[in-house]
């Protein structure tokens, strides 16, 4: 069987090292101005910095450039994408054409990984982006691991799927928290990634809460539980499926690194030995709710049913 990519997301370039001997195989870095929902803000100098040390280690490092870009972010886009090159990032992670025609035109060897998040439902869809330029295709949060077998079964290009974390259930590119809130001539600060500012949606008829916070790319509500699917990952690597990303985004490093080492043990027995794994899965899962806050709920999300939030 072919042993898939673990992909994780770091918060800081010192999470680099520590993730990279507890298991991971590559990492998804960048700032915010061009990348959706990073687990930590890496500036051109912290993101040169970790793709040096990701190398040092044999691993792999991803410049997410996954925004929405506008008229006039274009140049901006195009200076960007000759860093990412420049910085030796191993792949470029895009939804907006724009980043394919940029690179295109400047960096025609650099890998891309398309990823939208939504609309990866289908491996017509897939291999057309792969046929335009894509290496990898990043399947949408809401299918079932049927259509994720059948998408990886006749696809062209790589497949990935997240198999660990939070997923976004809204997106809006305006400031919607930070408009309602001056519209009622109130002051409030909207903060990402600081834990003691997170806001929340309550959903009293469910008992949820949706975590959102806001930046540059405008208002972001989360799921109220995390994916997590460590004992179910068999069918998918049997299908042979590329890559699985751990989201670590509003997690602590000390929560990502956790996790890190328990998917990568995963990962590791279903290769070298199925039947061990199957007799330690549940352990594993036991090793992550150990870590997990009591307040975000684990859960298989959409790969055996429709979850509702």
């Amino acid at each position: 069987m072919n042993k898939p990519e673990l992909l994780v997301t770091p918060t800081t370039v010192d999470d680099i090292i520590p993730l990279a001997e507890a298991g991971a195989d590559a990492f998804v870095i960048g700032e915010q101005k061009f990348g959706l929902r990073l687990a930590g803000e890496f500036n051109r100098a912290d993101a040169k910095k970790a793709i040096e040390l990701a190398h040092s280690k044999g691993k792999k490092a991803y410049i997410a450039m996954n925004a929405i870009f506008h008229n006039d972010k274009l140049e901006d886009l195009k200076e960007y994408m000759g860093f990412a090159v420049s910085s030796g990032a191993d792949a470029v992670v895009f939804g907006d054409p724009a980043v394919l025609m940029t690179a295109k035109e400047i960096a025609p060897d650099m890998k891309l990984h398309w990823s939208t998040e939504t609309t990866a439902t289908n491996w017509y869809t897939c291999n057309y982006w792969g046929r335009k330029g894509a290496k990898r295709a990043v399947l949408a949060r809401e299918i079932n691991m049927d259509a994720i077998v059948e998408i990886k079964e006749n696809a062209e290009v790589e497949i990935e799927v997240q198999v660990h974390g939070m997923t976004c259930m809204f997106q809006s590119k305006r400031t919607l928290l930070g408009n309602y809130f001056e519209y009622q001539g109130k002051a409030l600060e909207i903060e990402n990634r600081k834990e003691q500012k997170n806001m929340f949606l309550h959903d009293k008829e469910r008992e949820n809460k949706y975590p959102i916070f806001e930046d540059v790319n405008g208002t972001h509500i989360m799921s109220p539980n995390d994916i997590c699917i460590i004992d179910e990952l068999q069918e998918m690597v049997e299908a042979g499926v590329d890559s699985f990303k751990i989201d670590g985004i509003l997690k602590s490093p000390e929560y990502i690194l956790a996790v890190t080492k328990a998917y990568r043990r995963a990962i590791d027995l279903l290769i070298e030995d199925p039947d061990a794994y199957e007799d330690e899965k549940d352990a594993l899962l036991s090793e992550v709710e150990s870590v997990q806050s009591a307040n975000r709920p684990l859960d298989t999300g959409f790969f055996f049913k429709e979850t509702v939030y």
